[in-house]
């Protein structure tokens, strides 16, 4: 995914970043905002953010006929984030996160079947209530600007999840509603004269199997097990 492949570059160039910032940092009268603002151990904000998501696939190792029905690489789909901040300070550098979140999230399988070119495709559409909790690292300020490090984990649920329809009447691959995930991502802190305009990137992958396997379905038994995979970029306000 090209997403994944820039977030890969992107997130060691804002490490370096991070340590070339943490050597020049100068204070007075170039951080006039950061030290107004730096002055609360605790604050909160608000998130919109832009989300691409899509699964990670192992695929079933049971030996099956050359033609048979086959999975092909699953297709991400956009959706839309939008979360609540409550940020704790923990020190100069650190600082404890919790983000509770509302995320409408659509993503798609997609099978051939044998003797079809056609691709049939199961759209799967979400709506996510999510709690992160994270850790984040913030280098020194430079002119009232600095750059961080973000890891942490999340719980899911999926409100609209297919895992409650009645497989004897929908012919559809069931996911479970409850997902934790673990997350790591970069941004940049602008400290603005009344708040702190925060843009981020972030990546999420999923800790646990997803798949509700039903033997007596073949879109089910072509998949081993299923994960997600998130890419997120968000603009936080808060201060």
């Amino acid at each position: 995914m090209l997403f994944i492949r820039r977030a890969k570059i992107i997130l060691p160039a804002f490490l370096l970043i991070a340590c070339m910032n943490s050597i020049r940092s100068q204070h007075g009268k170039h951080n006039i905002n950061f030290d107004g603002l730096n002055k609360k151990n605790h604050y909160y904000g608000l998130t919109i953010g832009y989300n691409y998501s899509s699964f990670k696939i192992e695929h079933s190792k049971r030996l099956l006929p050359e033609g048979s029905f086959r999975l092909n690489e699953p297709i991400a789909l956009s959706g839309l984030t939008l979360s609540m901040i409550t940020n704790f300070r923990m020190g100069d550098y650190f600082d404890f996160r919790i983000l509770p979140s509302i995320a409408i999230s659509n993503r798609t399988l997609r099978y051939t079947a044998p003797g079809s070119k056609i691709p049939k495709d199961q759209r799967i559409e979400s709506v996510f209530g999510e709690i992160p909790i994270l850790l984040r690292y913030t280098s020194e300020p430079y002119k009232d600007k600095r750059v961080f490090l973000i890891s942490g984990i999340k719980y899911s649920y999926d409100f609209s999840s297919n895992a409650r329809v009645d497989k004897r009447k929908f012919d559809l691959v069931r996911v479970s509603p409850h997902d934790f995930q673990f997350e790591i991502g970069a941004g940049l802190q602008f400290f603005m004269p009344f708040f702190i305009f925060t843009p981020e990137i972030k990546f999420s992958h999923g800790l646990g199997n997803l798949l509700i396997f039903d033997s007596r379905l073949i879109e089910s038994t072509v998949i081993d097990k299923l994960f997600s995979k998130t890419f997120t970029i968000s603009l936080h306000f808060e201060g």
